[in-house]
């Protein structure tokens, strides 16, 4: 079983990655080498806020109140998506 994510954590992107709004389709996709991953508007807030200066309990709450949601509601869905990330390596956290 997989450890629970700490909230105070700060996430970034690896160095690997870039996040980049596709000119043609105008959706965000997750560059890393030799692979792209297309994101949906929910991935893309996400990612968008993994800047290295929010916490993830932090993102969640931006989240909520981005998407008129219950922090609570989203919290699930965000830490699977960015535990997902992390164990792939298109994610770094730092406490």
């Amino acid at each position: 079983m997989t450890e629970p994510l700490d909230l105070a954590l700060r996430l970034k992107l690896a160095p690997k990655t870039k996040l980049r709004l596709d000119p043609k389709t105008g959706k965000y996709i997750l560059l890393y080498p030799e692979k792209g991953l297309l994101l949906n508007p929910t991935g893309a807030a996400i990612l968008k806020l993994c800047t290295g200066e929010h916490a993830l309990g932090a993102i969640i709450t931006t989240l909520a109140a981005e998407f008129r949601s219950e922090p609570d509601v989203l919290k699930p869905e965000v830490l699977a998506f960015v535990r997902g990330l992390l164990d792939r390596g298109l994610l770094q956290a730092e406490p």
